[in-house]
């Protein structure tokens, strides 16, 4: 069981479930009668559509570690799976029926909204990582957008499912406003994982090298690469500075949960990453990227502090 567990990535798929259950019952319900939020789903079909998300990342963590075998030899030998305790013909059997039921629940949600046209992002999202696995991973930065994407999209879902099919002419201010929030998290937690996919390539560049994988560490080398990752790392630091300055400035316990919680790591995480040098340091930036993404998501919980 354990091993299943660490197949489909089961601390990432919490994350994932927390981001989405936190936007809905931090951030929509909560101004319901006070603004006038209007959602769509009920309580068991929001839980359905996290579970539909949850089924297709699954599946793409497993097609993943399908195509890395060779490369999780060199990279990770102590974490392999595939092949060791789960045979390749049973993962794939995994993939197949979670991205079944996935993009089949995506579909019910769809029409149950009248929306039908919305279950594509499921299908989109599934295929996009299925060909990231199988050959878009080998194109420098290219791969690292795709996953970046789909993150991003994990949190669209929420609005896009929620909000749009409850805008009427009456609320559209309203619904807009939400929605532009929920893609301002959907930005933030883009450039977040586009700079973690860049570090774990730089911590992954001799298993990639010896596998012919094209990443950005490979190409140019450790050294180039890493000053690219850097200056990336530096456009969310200016961004979430951008905003807080211009949207947040009057709320003292948001503005100070912000450079606190976020700012003040991601500086960090720069500076760790501009002399990086070995492969634990990168897993060290990795983890608290993954931490940045947790504190910045859990911003959401104090909105009711701005949106009084």
């Amino acid at each position: 069981m354990i091993h299943f567990l660490n197949l489909i990535r089961w601390k990432n798929l919490l994350m994932i479930a927390l981001m989405q259950y936190l936007i809905k019952y931090a951030l929509l319900l909560p101004f319901k009668e006070s603004h006038g939020v209007l959602t769509s789903l009920s309580d068991f079909n929001f839980f359905l559509l996290v579970l539909a998300t949850l089924l297709i990342a699954a599946g793409g963590y497993i097609i993943n570690d399908i195509y890395d075998v060779e490369t999780d030899k060199i990279n990770k030998p102590n974490k392999l799976i595939i092949n060791k305790h789960i045979t390749e013909n049973n993962a794939t059997a995994l993939f197949m029926v979670f991205n079944i039921i996935g993009v089949g629940i995506g579909f019910y949600l769809a029409n149950g909204i009248g929306k039908a046209g919305f279950f594509s992002i499921f299908f989109i999202a599934s295929a996009l990582l299925y060909v990231y696995s199988t050959s878009l991973k080998q194109i420098a930065v290219v791969g690292n957008v795709v996953v970046s994407i789909v993150v991003a999209l994990s949190i669209l879902l929420v609005g896009i499912f929620e909000l749009v099919p409850a805008i009427n002419a009456n609320n559209k201010a309203v619904q807009m406003t939400f929605i532009n929030i929920i893609r301002d998290y959907a930005i933030f937690a883009f450039l977040i994982n586009l700079v973690r996919e860049m570090v774990k390539d730089l911590e992954d560049i001799e298993g990639d090298q010896k596998a012919g994988i094209q990443t950005l560490p490979v190409l140019l080398g450790r050294e180039r690469a890493t000053k690219i990752a850097f200056i990336v790392s530096l456009v969310p630091i200016l961004s979430i500075t951008y905003y807080v300055i211009t949207y947040l400035f009057k709320q003292q316990i948001v503005v100070g949960y912000f450079l606190i919680l976020v700012v003040a790591p991601l500086i960090y995480i720069s500076l760790k990453l501009f002399n990086a040098q070995q492969k634990t340091q990168y897993k060290h930036i990795s983890l608290v990227l993954k931490l940045v993404m947790l504190s910045g998501m859990g911003s959401i919980i104090i909105y009711n502090f701005i949106l009084k």
